[in-house]
């Protein structure tokens, strides 16, 4: 064999009989410690397949009448500095051959076999011996073969050497099983997510289904998971879908704020940029994926690109984005919070997003304006900041409202409150046709607030002019004469801004009969109070406080500094809290309902007159006296218990409403106007 391989190519396959023993210092025998020694890193545990794995690593074999004419073997890594460091030796100049002092180059950690075997002095005469004959080393315990110790005859009979170490048998990874390996490929190739690959790792339990979507409890995780079908393009099919993009910006003249309905602005889209596909051969598109390289377009043009789906999830109550390479979370309004399977790879692409959102509305979003609060054009309402506003990259919440706003029937069914409650509050806003009650509603984030306004504003008779103001449009009332006004933050050069103080004393010279605040933080709660005492009654609003007690104080206290004479206009608060329900989850529940008194006296004091009984979880009537009882009979001439039996009459009636599962606002609405037209 040697004839046909040059000296130096093959000075590797004699590295144990020329190169080692001359490098070769008292130690351990080890080839991996020689390597440690020289800094060099040995494949000789790895098998051929690894040795020569890459074209560096293949031998060069050359036929000549297809026979082999020569093997050229090329030289390891090693080989080069090994090779070096003997040149330098034959030309006399000094090589430094010390291993560093790092743990790694130390042999007693390496190999603590051998460093007890140097030790025992009483092996060494056997040591020896087993050199010079070639044999095997006898222990205490055991027979050892030195495969090693003929190697060594050369230049190391008569030293001190160790036992010949057994290294680690070399095993082949186990083969994936097939359907992990086409996760893995399928994340590599960009058609899953990393999140999607781990949860189907795991064991799942499927909750619920509908539609393309799929909810799962997965043991041991505290949050359920949110699937649903996503087709991820690859880098190639992105390349492609940006190119159809651009060619249909510039042919598409149609722009898509001039078209209002969504779905007719997708149609449209969608039968142009088809259009596009079919006449442009040079693409390559299969006939097969046409129509899916159009929706992918759609959606990039006309819709939020990969959350354009859960965006349309009515059971979505908010869908958080926190960054990329992190999973979106969601908030469903059965289950609570979740982890869904989708996710942005990059942060530009949020930003994209975001910018999306922004031009929609008229906004602008930059370095030196990193925030966005805004409303979406099907009412939900987004929330956006990019660096630098947060640090670990851009962020989007969005909170989205129900097609079909809940009604109180769906409060009665959903367990907030009960039909003697929700006829009580009825009767509160309708105010027997004469005197309507002023009410705050509190609570935290997330609470209910803005729902039950919305359903205390639907029971204002037609006959009323209602205004509301909000800093994001969100109520969806069922009322005719209703004219919505919505805030706004100031220009690109600091001016324009409309807030909520602005827009509550232009209202005052609308005529209104009933202004709705959405919610009161600064000035425009002395606004809202004034209008209370001028002759706005019946008029709503909510904020933010736990409790009836710390409602009173935080609205006469800095930043709203409502006088506390003027708290005599106000009636009644609400206090709706968020609970976690271990057999239901994430509950909804008023506290209470309190009447406010004492105010024109200066001891302002709060009267409870429904509770919440956590036992059976219902409200229930305190039995306190109610002011407002005795209001109602000054003006209207009804009699206390005429008054109560009207309450009464009216809770039977949405009673039976929940039985005939009638929950449509609309429908609800319309049903207690004829209850109220019959009754006169």
């Amino acid at each position: 064999m040697e004839f046909l391989v040059k000296p130096i190519e093959c000075a590797w396959i004699n590295f144990h009989f020329k190169i080692m023993p001359a490098l070769m210092k008292p130690g351990p025998p080890s080839f991996h410690h020689i390597g440690k020694r020289y800094n060099i890193k040995s494949n000789a545990q790895k098998p051929m397949a690894e040795k020569f794995s890459g074209t560096s690593r293949r031998p060069n074999i050359k036929l000549n009448n297809g026979k082999v004419s020569l093997i050229r073997f090329p030289m390891p890594d090693y080989m080069d500095e090994l090779l070096r460091t003997v040149k330098d030796r034959k030309a006399g100049k000094q090589v430094e051959t010390t291993p560093k002092k790092t743990e790694e180059h130390y042999p007693e950690k390496l190999w603590p076999e051998a460093t007890a075997a140097r030790a025992d002095d009483s092996k060494r005469p056997e040591l020896k011996a087993a050199v010079a004959s070639g044999g095997t080393v006898s222990g205490a315990a055991e027979q050892k073969k030195a495969p090693e110790v003929g190697m060594l005859k050369g230049g190391l009979a008569g030293q001190a050497i160790a036992e010949p170490l057994q290294p680690k048998k070399w095993e082949p990874k186990k083969p994936e099983p097939q359907k992990a390996r086409q996760i893995r490929e399928e994340v590599k190739a960009g058609s899953v997510t990393e999140i999607e690959r781990e949860m189907e790792e795991q064991e799942k339990i499927e909750v619920e289904a509908y539609k393309d979507v799929r909810i799962y409890k997965v043991p041991g995780q505290p949050l359920m998971y949110y699937w649903t079908r996503l087709v991820t393009p690859t880098t190639g099919e992105k390349a492609l879908i940006n190119t159809i993009r651009e060619v249909a910006t510039r042919i598409i003249t149609v722009a898509p704020y001039r078209i209002r309905d969504p779905e007719q602005r997708r149609n449209v889209y969608y039968q142009k940029i088809l259009e596009i596909i079919r006449d442009s051969p040079e693409l390559n598109i299969p006939i097969t994926k046409q129509t899916q390289y159009a929706d992918a377009v759609v959606r990039e043009m006309v819709g939020y690109g990969i959350i354009d789906q859960i965006i349309k999830d009515d059971n979505l109550e908010e869908i958080m984005i926190n960054g990329p390479k992190n999973p979106i979370y969601v908030f469903h309004r059965k289950y609570g919070m979740m982890i869904s399977n989708l996710g942005f790879d990059t942060d530009s692409d949020i930003q994209d997003l975001i910018n999306k959102i922004a031009r929609q509305v008229g906004r602008r979003v930059d370095f030196s304006s990193p925030l966005l609060d805004a409303r979406m054009p099907d009412g939900s309402r987004v929330n956006g900041t990019i660096p630098p506003a947060s640090v670990e990259g851009s962020t989007l919440t969005i909170r989205k409202f129900r097609a079909q706003p809940y009604s109180i029937i769906n409060l009665i069914q959903n367990g907030t409150l009960n039909a003697e409650a929700a006829a009580f509050l009825w009767m509160c806003c309708e105010g027997l046709g004469t005197r309507p009650a002023n009410i705050l509603i509190s609570g935290g984030t997330g609470s209910g607030k803005t729902t039950l306004l919305n359903v205390l504003a639907s029971f204002i008779p037609d006959t009323e002019r209602v205004i509301s103001i909000e800093d994001t449009a969100e109520l969806n009332l069922p009322l005719k004469h209703w004219i919505r006004m919505e805030a706004r933050p100031p220009g690109l050069e600091g001016t324009g801004e409309l807030t909520l103080d602005i827009l509550t004393k232009n209202s005052l010279r609308m005529r209104p009969d009933r202004i709705v605040v959405g919610e009161i933080r600064h000035d425009e709660a002395f606004t809202l109070f004034t209008a209370f005492n001028t002759g706005q009654d019946g008029s709503l609003g909510t904020v933010h406080a736990n409790s009836a007690q710390e409602t009173i104080v935080r609205v006469t206290s800095p930043p709203m500094n409502v006088p506390a004479v003027m708290m005599s206009a106000l009636n009644f608060l609400i206090i709706l809290h968020r609970l976690h329900d271990k057999k239901l989850g994430t509950i909804r529940r008023v506290m209470e309902i309190a009447e406010v008194t004492g105010a024109l006296t200066g001891n302002i004091k709060t009267v409870t007159v429904y509770k919440r009984d956590a036992d059976e979880d219902t409200l229930k009537r305190t039995g306190a006296p109610i002011e407002y009882i005795k209001l109602l009979e000054e003006m209207t001439g009804v009699t206390k218990n005429e008054i109560a039996e009207e309450t009464i009459k009216r809770a039977e009636f949405l009673s039976r409403l929940a039985k005939e599962k009638i929950t449509n606002m609309k429908e609800v609405s319309e049903r207690m106007k004829a209850y109220l037209y019959r009754k006169e």
